[in-house]
């Protein structure tokens, strides 16, 4: 179960990247490189909702999910090393009493 998380964040996280780096930024034309163009807010016009932006939203999601659903599984697989040698170690042998004086 671990292992498949595991493979799926991993293909989440590609997936992730390059929506992101096919996306289109905003302002990018090249008036605004050069400071030009028209006034608009600071992080541009609100557009409608496109195909990249909803799988954006939609891989990020599935991302976050996974990363949490690891992180659980990861807690719970875990095992402390102190307990395992403390069950493993040997009870401590008794010392032999001392000789009787002769």
């Amino acid at each position: 179960m671990y292992t498949l998380l595991l493979i799926l964040y991993v293909v989440v996280c590609l997936f992730l990247i390059l929506v992101v780096l096919l996306q289109q930024g905003r302002g990018s034309d090249v008036a605004a490189a050069f400071g030009g163009g028209s006034s608009q807010v600071a992080f541009g016009p609100r557009g409608s909702t496109t195909l990249l932006h909803k799988l954006t939203t939609g891989s990020f999601v599935l991302f976050v999910a996974l990363c949490i659903g690891l992180a659980v599984l990861s807690g719970q697989r875990g095992r402390s090393v102190v307990k395992e040698l403390q069950q493993t170690k040997a009870p401590a042998a008794t010392p032999a009493p001392p000789p009787a004086p002769q």
